[in-house]
């Protein structure tokens, strides 16, 4: 399964970078259509990230939610491999750390977000993502809901929906996708799938 994943990896790191050459202002364009009800009901405090390479931009949709009283968190990989997430104002100096991330520094405070945002390279209608095969946002997520309830969406191109993605026991499905072309309520077709199988 693991081969299969990286093989998949790499052909959706590909093709993202194609999506992202083709269509520079989707980010502007997911923002617009970016429904606040998730805010208003997961919020305030969202995690968000910023964009490596080809993923996502989500600055426009950050700046949006913020205008709306959010109030963001970053991603920090701690020496340990472990994720937390830490305030984060726009405009904030951060450091450079490991895999290119840019960071809140250590004194900022860790917060607890509600709302996760996340980048990925692909996505299926189960809700399974695929990541970079680091673990941390499951990890993470894992983390927080035992503190309370955690809502996942995902940010990406249409283009990056495949038929399914290999699940593993610790992967962690998202609830929601938002891409350019509107938002996917991938919480809600599950539980349409399993009222059918009833």
């Amino acid at each position: 399964m693991s081969e299969d994943k990286q093989a998949l990896r790499d052909q959706m790191k590909a093709l993202r970078e194609e999506l992202a050459a083709r269509d520079p202002d989707a980010g502007e364009i997911l923002a617009d259509k970016f429904p606040l009800k998730l805010l208003e009901r997961y919020g305030p405090t969202v995690a968000v990230y910023l964009p490596i390479g080809s993923e996502m931009d989500p600055r426009p949709l950050m700046d949006k939610l913020v205008k709306a009283g959010a109030k963001l968190a970053l991603p920090c990989v701690l020496d340990d491999g472990s994720m937390i997430y830490r305030h984060y104002t726009r405009g904030d100096p951060l450091e450079k750390r490991a895999f290119g991330l840019l960071e809140p520094f250590h004194e900022v405070p860790e917060v607890q977000p509600t709302l996760i945002l996340t980048p990925l390279l692909a996505f299926d209608r189960q809700g399974n993502r695929l990541g970079y095969g680091k673990g941390h946002y499951d990890r993470a997520i894992a983390r927080l809901r035992q503190q309370g309830r955690v809502f996942i969406c995902g940010l990406a191109f249409h283009g990056q929906e495949v038929d399914a993605i290999p699940a593993e026991q610790h992967d962690i499905p998202l609830d929601w996708v938002m891409t350019e072309r509107g938002s996917i309520p991938l919480f809600m077709m599950r539980a349409m799938g399993a009222q059918e199988e009833d």
